[in-house]
């Protein structure tokens, strides 16, 4: 499931054409990052990392949209954000990805 997400989300930035080549490559950079982070924390966490999964799918639908909706996407990010605060003791990697993630969003959606 969580394998599946990510890869929807990886195929969804490769896809999109409202990111430049430079956005696209640091974002799919990131989720590869993002990837090895969930898979870590699904082995003692499987249902937070469910969630942080499911944000990260909305926040990149929401950011990669042709017509950007600003308060969805800033709902997205808040949401994806809010998904690991729970983690920056135990696992600031996925942490500091996620914070990276929600940066490019919200820059993207200016």
């Amino acid at each position: 499931m969580l394998q599946h997400t990510i890869d929807k989300i990886e195929e969804r930035l490769r896809k999109t054409e409202s990111l430049n080549e430079k956005n696209k490559s640091e974002l799919l950079n990131l989720v590869s990052t993002l990837k090895v982070e969930i898979a870590d924390l699904s082995k003692t966490h499987n249902e937070q990392a469910e969630s942080i999964t499911r944000f990260a799918e909305l926040s990149t639908h929401e950011a990669t949209r042709q017509e950007k909706n600003p308060e969805l996407l800033k709902l997205s990010i808040e949401g994806l954000g809010s998904s690991v605060r729970d983690f920056e003791s135990s696992n600031p990697g996925l942490v500091n990805v996620v914070n990276d993630i929600c940066s490019m969003f919200s820059n993207l959606g200016i």
